[in-house]
Formats: structure tokens, sequence, C-alpha cells
């Protein structure tokens, strides 16, 4: 068995676990001060977040209204990359406010 025919079993799409990988790659790699734990943790964030969350915010977007093309498949994979994008940001305030909610003071830059 192939790795792409076990993600396949498991239920993952692996262009959209490459796709949010990117986009945490891209995050991590736009940072001002690049440290290694976000250089190895965003692109995996990014693919875990893009793998879960691509295909609801696909069918949502179908649900509101939004203009789609007739193969759906170029919306997946955009979707995918911006979700692995945004994904370390999102972690990132909800991290902040966990530790301000429970400490009382703001996680350091």
């Amino acid at each position: 068995m192939s790795l792409s025919e076990i993600l396949r079993a498991v239920g993952l799409d692996p262009a959209i676990l490459v796709a949010g990988l990117s986009g945490g790659a891209l995050r991590a790699l736009s940072r001002r001060r690049m440290k290694f734990r976000e250089v190895v943790l965003a692109p995996l964030c990014g693919a875990l977040a893009a793998a879960y969350l691509t295909l609801p915010s696909v069918h949502y977007i179908g649900v509101v209204g939004w203009p789609m093309p007739d193969d759906p498949q170029p919306v997946v994979l955009a979707s995918a990359f911006l979700i692995g994008t945004c994904a370390m940001w999102i972690s990132d305030i909800v991290l902040d406010i966990v530790v301000r909610r429970f400490t009382g003071r703001a996680v350091p830059p």
C-alpha cells in the first residue's frame, strides 16, 4: 500500500493535505522572527486543519449561495491552502486566550 492509499483509507485526501501543508509553510516562512517550533508546527497544523475543515467549509460556501464552478476541485484546494495558512494564526489566538484566562498575563511574542 502506498502512502496515498493509506491516507485515503483513513478518510484524508492527499491533495488537501499538501495544500494545507503548503499554506502552513507559507505562514511559517512569512514571519519576521522564525522560530524552529513554528517552522515545524505551522505546516503540520495547516495540514491537519485543512484535512478536517476544508470540506465543511466548501459545503458551507455552496449552501450560502456563493458562485461555484461546475468542478469544485479548484475551490477545495484553494480553501485548503487558505485554511492551512490561517490555522496557525487561529491556534496562536486561542492559545493566547487560554493563557490569559488561566494565568492573567499575555504570552510573550
